[in-house]
């Protein structure tokens, strides 16, 4: 098994990269927040995630091990595929997924394209002991859940037409520097950002 590649990247795009080692290049299968982790640099060292299949060698990148063990977590889950578990980690970062499976909500894994409410039942019910062991061994506790005024604010600039993790991203960056404000205010703020 491939533990890591560590090379220079040669194309990324939001859903693939190219890392050449050693004259080699290795495609690779990434998540939207790997795609953000390495869209800056040149060089990358990606923990790697092999699939063999009848018809393919498939590999899967990602930034941390952290993204790895949820990446492996999630298609431990009947019904959710490599494909599938690389869409809920593009949808929410790896703090954020480990929350919303440990407290059971439901509602914000099925705002997730392809998953319904059984399969985001399945996933809480299989993954909810598991994801606070992941937190436990690497000495991380879930995020705090942020204001419902952050919430609400991630919501509107969504019906927008903003992507929730942008704007997930954004609604963070202003309440980093200021937890006192209204939701009009986040919103007003998050879009100068975006």
């Amino acid at each position: 098994m491939i533990e890591y590649l560590k090379g220079e990247i040669a194309a990324l795009s939001p859903a693939r990269m190219i890392l050449e080692c050693n004259g080699i290049g290795y495609e690779l299968h990434i998540s939207l927040i790997t795609y953000s982790a390495f869209r800056d640099r040149k060089e990358a060292k990606v923990y790697i995630y092999e699939i063999f299949r009848e018809d393919a060698h498939l590999l899967y990148g990602f930034e941390t091990h952290r993204e790895r063990e949820l990446f492996l977590l999630l298609t431990s889950v009947s019904g959710v595929g490599p494909n599938t578990a690389r869409m809920i980690l593009s949808s929410l970062p790896p703090s954020e997924l480990v929350e919303v499976i440990a407290s059971g909500d439901e509602k914000n894994l099925t705002l997730i394209k392809g998953i319904g409410s059984k399969t985001a039942q399945r996933i809480i019910v299989d993954l909810k002991n598991k994801v606070k062991a992941i937190e436990e061994k690497t000495g991380r506790t879930p995020v705090s859940r942020r204001s419902e005024a952050a919430d609400e604010a991630v919501a509107a600039l969504v019906m927008l037409g903003f992507q929730k993790v942008a704007s997930q991203k954004a609604v963070d960056s202003v309440m980093k520097k200021s937890t006192d404000v209204t939701v009009e205010q986040i919103i007003k703020t998050a879009l100068k950002i975006l």
